[in-house]
């Protein structure tokens, strides 16, 4: 995980010095050096970038304010005035224009939602009524600063209500505020603290992508091995078998938004799959999980070989075990995997899982959410190859389907992940954020096109990029990037025979790449090195003359491409 200190500007209407002293001192990464502006003049700040505060270009910023403290009409609305509702959310759209112009200062903001005390009960029984109640108006508010924060992509509203929720009753402190303009108890400072850190984590691209779990005691109760699976503690008319099941389905919840599953056991795996597949209680099935490594050795080692499998790092992987042991060993061998402490008690299961604040992360794709099905399909290919003889014979059997499209606003998300977290297959490496991209794709003589791919078997989704640049009457390609779960099935070459295809149309008679090497994009110069395009080694170039078209893969189909 990337442990470079975060400089944090935190603005508020309120003392926040506690805020700042929590996130400095925490030990969890990243580590984050947080400074509080001057409390009480939040839209001077956000509006005037000349500002000492803004000069030490901060990293992230943290925008805390109470409703009354930034919303006039609201104030009013507390002491029971009559306001049009519609004032209020004029000067709602008012704060969150506020933000939005300030957000280009800052990689990422973050801007808790606003929250009244609990002993604030406003109209009693008519609070929660339309034009009338004060609960009413605060959650609408809430709602249309979410719809004006919404075009930032790199500002995140967090719920601050959770944090007064678990605080309880001390999440306000009526004599610190009196005292030293501190409203809240230093609990929803603390829980304000670990969702801000869980938030960086997933901006920074460190959010968990893989629970791998344990399976006896930990998935249903029982040794399969000694009992067999009719006799598992699972469903049923039972606390702890119906905790099973649930814990069950939250994991199987967890993969509508695109966390893998998977599972390290000492078991014999004949044993093990047939209860997987036979329990009639059992929510998960085999095709939940992305792999597995059911064998007798070590886990550790049987965690770095799964993730191997999938392409993925041990950063990526929570391990979940009932065994204090095994979860011993595991942090010992492999400190960059996370284990959570996990309960005893079977019926705490479910609420552990769901409590975990290591999977945030700040986009969701349709890829993502697919991500199971795709890894899924993945193993049946290899299953597939193994039944087939030559390379390109088994090629031809998938019947696999490239869609090309130019960057627009549907794939400009996706597009923007895949470019940023692509390692092996990535001819420069560029990071960009989502209005980068699309301000360099935007000036004259450049393209973009992304790769969508799919086979019988199952939808990859975008897996690919590649951009062109004309420039001094050559195209050079200035982006190849391309995922690992489709290298190697002809995609590669049939995204070349777009950018040749393109250059030609332009009347431009050469198409160059030039290799920028890192330690993980080996992958991609072996590729270029077998591409059919003449290699430069002086300077790791690759050219290409277009009086000769690169051609199609005969393996390929492709949809769409017919505006290059």
């Amino acid at each position: 995980m990337n442990e470079r200190q975060e400089r944090c500007l935190i603005i508020s209407d309120f003392n926040i010095s506690n805020l700042a002293g929590y996130l400095s001192h925490d030990s969890d990464l990243p580590a984050v050096n947080a400074e509080a502006a001057l409390y009480g003049q939040v839209m001077r700040i956000l509006m005037s970038e000349d500002l000492t505060c803004w000069q030490r270009n901060p990293d992230v910023v943290v925008i805390w304010t109470r409703p009354q403290g930034v919303i006039e009409s609201f104030k009013r609305v507390l002491n029971y005035q009559a306001v049009p509702t519609d004032e209020v959310l004029e000067q709602v759209d008012e704060y969150g224009s506020a933000i939005i112009a300030m957000s280009d200062r800052v990689d990422c903001a973050f801007v808790p939602t606003w929250v009244l005390p609990p002993y604030y009960r406003g109209f009693g029984m008519l609070d929660m009524k339309n034009e009338l109640g004060v609960a009413n108006l605060l959650m609408r508010m809430n709602l249309r600063l979410a719809d004006n924060l919404e075009p930032a992509a790199n500002v995140h509203l967090l719920d601050a209500r959770k944090w007064v929720e678990t605080a309880g009753k001390n999440a306000f402190n009526p004599k610190a505020w009196y005292l030293g303009k501190i409203p809240f108890g230093n609990g929803v400072f603390k829980e304000a603290v670990a969702d801000i850190k869980a938030s960086l984590r997933g901006v920074r691209g460190n959010a968990k992508k893989l629970i791998v779990v344990d399976l006896d005691e930990t998935l249903w109760g029982g040794i399969v091995g000694d009992i067999g699976w009719e006799n598992l503690k699972l469903g049923g008319h039972d606390h702890v078998g119906e905790a099973y099941v649930d814990f069950q389905r939250a994991l199987k919840s967890l993969t509508n938004r695109g966390i893998l599953l998977g599972i390290v056991s000492k078991n014999e795996e004949s044993v093990a799959l047939e209860a997987i597949e036979s329990h009639p209680e059992m929510a998960l099935t085999l095709e939940d999980f992305a792999g597995w490594k059911i064998n007798w050795g070590d886990k550790a080692q049987n965690i770095v070989d799964l993730t191997s499998e999938l392409n993925l790092g041990v950063q990526s992987v929570v391990f979940i075990d009932d065994n204090p042991v095994e979860r011993a060993r595991v942090r010992e061998a492999l400190p960059n995997v996370f284990v959570p402490e996990w309960p005893q008690d079977r019926t705490l299961y479910k609420k552990t899982l769901l409590s975990l604040r290591c999977f945030d992360a700040p986009h969701m794709s349709h890829e993502d959410q697919e991500r199971t099905k795709m890894y899924v399909s993945e193993r049946q290919r290899a299953d597939l190859r193994k039944e087939v003889g030559s390379l390109d014979e088994w090629l031809m059997t998938l019947g696999i389907v490239a869609r090309i499209e130019e960057l627009n606003g549907s794939n400009l998300p996706r597009t923007t992940q895949l470019l940023n977290k692509t390692n092996q297959m990535n001819l420069s490496t560029r990071r960009m954020t989502e209005s980068e991209l699309t301000a360099w794709v935007d000036q004259q003589d450049r393209k973009l096109w992304t790769f969508r791919v799919s086979d019988k078997l199952g939808d990859s989704g975008l897996t690919g990029i590649i951009s062109v640049e004309l420039e001094d009457g050559r195209a050079k390609i200035v982006d190849f990037v391309l995922s690992c779960r489709v290298m190697g099935r002809k995609v590669e070459e049939t995204m070349l025979s777009t950018a040749v295809k393109h250059a030609r149309s332009k009347g431009v008679d050469e198409v160059y790449a030039q290799y920028v090497a890192t330690p993980k994009n080996r992958p991609c110069f072996e590729f270029w090195k077998r591409s059919g395009f003449v290699q430069d080694e002086s300077d790791n170039t690759f050219h290409w003359q277009t009086t000769s078209d690169y051609p199609v893969p005969e393996q390929i189909t492709i949809e769409g491409g017919d505006f290059v």
